[in-house]
């Protein structure tokens, strides 16, 4: 079975791909006006229709960083995989939700998502982190807040439409964190306010009023390729599960290009020069880790996406991943304990068999059956690391973060030989791999 994603997981938000004008309904502007007139005409137990000329409102609750979502199985047969969605409630049942709660709903607490021009409609996400009597309320109608990066790895990437949902969350994630870690201003310490329909804050202090604008932290990844050998350089964490390696990774420091960050890292990292620098793609990465409640966390989070910070909450709402083909000038190892647990030269043999006994396709569709059981109220346990045995049930002899992670793309990529041979054009390709024996 083949991989082939037509945007990376994060990627490709339908509901984002361009901006309105101000002038139109749609936009942020225009939309935040008309949602002030929804709040003020929204009576406490009854809905009434929007006013005449105003797109629908929907809107995502998140709690501690998770999105709402339900699920269904479409189907009869017993083998059919349950498939989850995002819970979109309408504006007025929101405001409901929260009067019940003894919250009052203001236009400043909806953070501004995007549209759809074909359905009229604008897609706001709020944060009720606060307001714990919420849970048991969407509970009884089957909704869940789950976790992020559980919704990742029970997403069939293969359905573009559960893509698109997921991009939209993991977008809505990274404002959401990114308006809770900039409510104060930096530069004068006063408190900050929402503005453009939550896109961007200003400091409340008339005298400074400096603006600010959603961080976005890029990080360059690598897969760094002994051409004259046919192998590639993987690495391990110390947190790293057993048998699992990936790509080197590592920010970008001020004053210095992509290409620069890519040489720099693999040298302090593991002591390889590198020569020529060919970009791959780009994923966009919302911050997942903020809280680790078990070894099935470690192994969802170690598996399926690549590492930057695991420990707490982090000051990093979104980075954004940019993947390179790194080609060796030295080929040496001199590892940094303290950056990797271990560096290794892997051949094209063995990375090709490691990709195709891992069965990524299983771990979704037991992880797609745990949100369903959440979200039903009946979850089960049940451990992800038996779906990375062999058939037999030996252990892999090693794997790789899975599809969801643009370390997957590089290493699958360069194992399918699909890579520059020159190292002067970009790829300019979309992320595809093809992985057997799923």
């Amino acid at each position: 079975m083949s991989i082939n994603l037509n945007a990376h997981a994060f990627a490709g938000n339908p509901i984002r791909s361009k901006t309105p004008k101000a002038h139109d309904p749609l936009s942020p502007s225009s939309a935040f006006q008309s949602l002030k007139t929804h709040l003020l005409q929204i009576p406490e137990t009854t809905s009434l229709p929007p006013p005449p000329k105003s797109p629908l409102f929907k809107v995502l609750p998140f709690r501690k960083g998770r999105p709402l979502a339900s699920s269904s199985i479409t189907g009869n047969d017993d083998d059919d995989v349950p498939s989850w969605h995002l819970g979109w409630i309408s504006l007025p049942d929101c405001k409901n939700f929260l009067g019940k709660c003894g919250v009052d709903l203001t236009e400043d607490s909806l953070v501004y998502l995007g549209s759809k021009v074909e359905d009229d409609v604008v897609y706001w996400a709020v944060d009720v982190s606060g307001e714990s009597r919420l849970v048991p309320e969407l509970g009884d109608k089957q909704f869940c807040f789950v976790e992020l990066r559980t919704l990742m790895v029970a997403t069939d990437w293969s359905d573009s439409i559960a893509m698109g949902e997921l991009a939209i969350a993991g977008h809505a994630r990274a404002l959401l964190e990114w308006h809770n870690l900039s409510r104060f201003c930096g530069h004068c310490g006063e408190k900050t306010i929402p503005k453009e329909a939550g896109r961007r804050k200003q400091c409340s202090n008339e005298s400074c009023k400096k603006r600010i604008y959603p961080r976005v932290d890029p990080v360059v990844i690598m897969l760094v390729i002994d051409r004259e050998n046919d192998r590639a350089l993987l690495g391990r964490q110390s947190r790293f599960v057993p048998r699992m390696w990936s790509c080197l990774a590592g920010f970008i420091e001020p004053g210095e290009s992509l290409e620069e960050a890519v040489r720099r890292e693999t040298y302090e990292e593991a002591g390889i020069e590198v020569g020529e620098v060919v970009y791959h793609s780009s994923q966009p990465w919302p911050e997942l880790y903020a809280y680790l409640n078990s070894l099935e966390d470690h192994i969802l989070i170690l598996v399926f996406g690549y590492v930057l910070d695991i420990v707490g909450p982090s000051s990093i709402p979104c980075q954004l991943m940019v993947g390179f083909f790194a080609y060796a000038k030295s080929l040496e190892i001199n590892v940094d304990k303290e950056e990797l647990e271990d560096a290794q030269w892997h051949s094209r043999e063995v990375v090709k068999k490691a990709l195709a006994v891992a069965e990524y396709k299983k771990a979704q569709k037991t992880t797609a059956a745990k949100v369903d059981q959440m979200c039903k109220g009946v979850e089960k346990g049940r451990s992800l690391s038996a779906d990375f045995n062999v058939e037999s049930g030996e252990l892999t002899p090693m794997f790789f973060p899975g599809p969801f992670a643009i370390a997957h793309h590089l290493i699958s990529t360069w194992a399918n030989q699909d890579v520059p041979t020159d190292g002067v054009e970009a790829s300019s390709k979309q992320p595809s791999s093809s992985i057997s024996n799923l």
